[in-house]
């Protein structure tokens, strides 16, 4: 079985329910974006929405995909930054409760956090104040991590941060590792389209995308989209929602179908379907198995309010997996 190493933002999501699309307007959010806010703007969100009942858990588009990987059976690590401070330690001791292999450098600067506003619909809305996580310094990267590693996933919202990027590809591509990425979100794409291009051509073997993500990165439709995407790539995924995902690799390409479910909220269900995608590559599963487990990982995760699935949603995607 193959390991996974993920590197992304060491966020603690603060999730909070909204009731209709009349907050986004009035904190001049785009419904279903990731913004970057400082401590003082994510500060007036949260006063504003203070009656609320907010519910805190560890988050980060990659680290949620490693936690799906570890918690369906696989080996998975984690490489990001947090704050000599509550945030951070409650970070770093649900990691290691997960399974996951942790190797989180420390700051001065406040633990990373974001609040998701998760629409009547579910559909969710991020205000990120990065943190001690965005502070992650090129040098910090050394080729010591990548050795006991198979595969690489990178979260897109990371690609903001140019030179971090670029190094860690380099030192992953250097160590033989396979390199994934989640494109994240429609806006970061669209913000860092030209560097995007050039490091998926360069580097990147996997490419995960939902239809909006691949629009940004293509200007085309989710097909289309999906065979542009394939042929920079080894495999290209494109996600359509409630129609399901494309999952193609050189001629060889399938139609995922979705798992039907009671959505209430989804957030991570884009890292959940990479999780479940990428545990089973990682098992050497034909690549329609391989979407179906992330349909089912998604399928779940959307019926729970946040990233996290208690041990009996586990064990039973465990026991579906099984069947397969």
């Amino acid at each position: 079985m193959k390991k996974v190493l993920g590197i992304g933002n060491a966020l603690t999501d603060i999730l909070l329910q909204i009731d209709d699309d009349s907050t986004l307007k009035q904190l001049n959010l785009p419904k279903g974006s990731m913004q970057l806010v400082d401590e003082k703007k994510q500060s007036e969100i949260s006063e504003l929405l203070k009656h609320k009942n907010p519910k805190m858990v560890t988050g980060g588009s990659a680290s949620n995909t490693v936690n799906g990987i570890t918690r369906l059976g696989g080996k998975a690590g984690f490489i990001g930054k947090v704050g000599k401070d509550e945030v951070g330690s409650f970070y770093t001791n649900d990691s290691l409760e997960n399974g996951i292999q942790p190797y989180l450098f420390e700051s001065e600067t406040p633990s990373g956090r974001c609040l998701v506003l998760v629409s009547d619909c579910g559909e969710r809305t991020m205000c990120t104040f990065l943190g001690a996580s965005g502070e992650l310094e090129t040098h910090e990267l050394q080729s010591e991590l990548f050795e006991a590693y198979d595969i690489f996933h990178i979260e897109g919202y990371l690609v903001q941060n140019h030179d971090l990027v670029r190094r860690a590809v380099q030192l992953a591509k250097k160590a033989n590792l396979q390199v994934s990425i989640d494109l994240a979100s429609f806006n970061v794409v669209a913000e860092n389209l030209d560097f995007l291009k050039e490091i998926v051509a360069d580097y990147v073997d996997i490419v995960f995308a939902n239809e909006d993500e691949a629009r940004a990165f293509t200007g085309k439709e989710p097909l289309e989209a999906l065979n542009e995407i394939a042929e920079q790539v080894s495999i290209a995924v494109v996600k359509t929602g409630k129609d399901g995902s494309f999952v193609k690799s050189g001629n060889e390409i399938h139609r995922i179908e979705v798992r039907l479910s009671n959505c209430i909220d989804t957030t991570g269900a884009g890292d959940l379907y990479a999780g479940g995608f990428l545990y089973g590559l990682a098992h050497g599963y034909p690549l329609d198995v391989c979407g179906k487990i992330g349909s089912l990982v998604a399928g779940n995760i959307v019926e729970v309010f946040g990233a996290k699935m208690n041990d009996e949603k586990w064990e039973n995607i465990r026991k579906e997996i099984a069947k397969m």
